[in-house]
């Protein structure tokens, strides 16, 4: 239920984010705006700071998408993929080594395996509340009608006493 909100909320932020500029995406920060921002992020906790990073790396999120294409929604996987983003940014350390670009690209890919790994989990599950056949009227059974019992234990405890 969390998950599904915070995945509406990423989904409006990355198509409002879309809808603005020419090709769809705000132009990647240079080497040094970016070492700004990461800077002011991590040593004065400054959210204005987290949120232009994350707003100039969406391009990064739909370019990682791009690979699973036709796997499932293109919208959710965007989605999910910008979580990994913002995981990225949140836990990104300057002093390894690594390009903010080439920490994020992995930690959106991991973010979107393990959203896929979840779906291949949850796949196989039966509620008792799906619908599995009709009836002669046309009705829709779910699968607690047919395990359904009828009777009343309570009046069959009674008789047997």
């Amino acid at each position: 239920m969390f998950f599904d909100f915070i995945r509406l909320i990423i989904a409006k932020i990355v198509f409002f984010c879309s809808s603005i500029g020419g090709d769809g995406f705000p132009k990647p920060l240079s080497s040094e705006e970016e070492e700004k921002y990461l800077k002011l992020y991590k040593e004065n906790g400054d959210l204005h700071a987290r949120e232009i990073l994350i707003r100039h790396n969406l391009r990064l999120v739909a370019h990682v998408a791009k690979k699973y294409q036709g796997a499932e929604e293109q919208d959710d996987i965007i989605s999910v993929g910008s979580i990994g983003l913002i995981k990225a940014i949140n836990s990104y350390e300057t002093d390894k080594g690594t390009q903010l670009a080439t920490y994020a690209a992995r930690c959106i890919e991991n973010e979107i395996l393990m959203f896929f790994r979840n779906q291949k989990k949850t796949a196989q599950d039966v509620f008792i509340s799906d619908p599995i056949d009709t009836d002669k009227d046309g009705n829709t059974l779910t699968l607690i009608d047919v395990i359904a019992d009828k009777s009343d234990i309570a009046d069959e405890i009674d008789t047997k006493i």
